[in-house]
């Protein structure tokens, strides 16, 4: 598997809710960290991102490729 981390898109939002920032990866499904800085919930989701393939491909699931872009603002 090549390595994909980074070329993932990943939203970043601030929750008021949780008092934290939020670092989601819409094309991984549940694939979502937090952190008090938006660099923190970048770096937390990083991990989570390794951590999401990982478990993937330990079960046999298709892991989709990172299209870029997703959304336009």
């Amino acid at each position: 598997m090549r390595n994909y981390t980074s070329k993932y898109e990943v939203i970043i939002y601030w929750s008021n809710e949780d008092d934290v920032f939020i670092a989601e990866v819409p094309e991984l499904p549940g694939c979502a960290a937090d952190g008090k800085t938006s660099a923190e919930s970048l770096k937390n989701v990083q991990l989570v991102i390794e951590e999401w393939i990982e478990t993937a491909q330990k079960l046999g699931r298709t892991i989709p490729e990172p299209r870029g872009r997703l959304a336009y603002a």
